[in-house]
């Protein structure tokens, strides 16, 4: 490489650190609890949230899951949370499988209402720094839980804590209150293929 072209690019990367350091000087707020929104159709809410979980607990905080949806299926993740021990990660999958596979909204709603009382729990835990509602997005959106009482849940949470919420089809008034909010875009899924879901990929 020429010294020309290094002195370009020293030239520009002084100029980008400079404005960056411009930017950080502006960012007067310390730590807080954020609430991060992770929805729309494509593939890869639940799994960006769970690296959020290992991060935590890579930094000594108690994380929580209460997965809205899935159920009594083993997955990996599970196997891999509970392995750390309760007093890092708390799992509860309370859901009962998809709502076309239980086709009883009655049910739904009951599960829904008792997973929303233990994640509810979590998120008031000052010991808990990290709550994931996995699929809460979901529940939501059939109406399965009040969004108010959500809204008011989430907003009242402990300054420190983080919630991290997924699930495809954010209400806007969710999105609206969200500190971070990312829209995963569906581009191409070998589901659309034929091909089966794939152990380590979708669960």
């Amino acid at each position: 490489m020429s010294t020309e072209t290094d002195d370009r690019h020293r030239q520009k990367m002084a100029k980008k650190k400079a404005s960056r350091d411009r930017l950080m000087a502006r960012k007067t707020v310390g730590e807080k609890g954020l609430l991060i929104v992770h929805t729309r159709p494509g593939k890869g809410k639940t799994t960006a949230a769970l690296g959020m979980v290992l991060r935590c607990v890579g930094h000594g905080l108690k994380a929580g899951v209460v997965q809205f949806i899935k159920g009594a299926r083993d997955t990996a993740e599970r196997r891999v949370l509970e392995s750390f021990g309760a007093d890092r990660v708390v799992i509860r999958a309370m859901g009962e499988g998809f709502t076309w596979e239980t086709q009883d909204r009655e049910r739904d709603v009951a599960a829904a209402r008792a997973a929303w009382a233990v994640a509810a729990g979590m998120i008031a835990d000052p010991d808990i720094r990290f709550v994931l509602l996995d699929e809460l997005n979901n529940v939501l959106r059939y109406g399965y839980l009040p969004l108010d009482e959500v809204l008011a849940t989430l907003h009242a949470r402990p300054a420190d804590t983080h919630v991290v919420v997924t699930g495809r089809g954010a209400p806007e008034e969710l999105v609206a209150e969200a500190d971070l909010v990312t829209e995963m875009k569906l581009v191409r899924h070998p589901f659309k293929e034929g091909i089966k879901a794939q152990a380590g990929i979708e669960f």
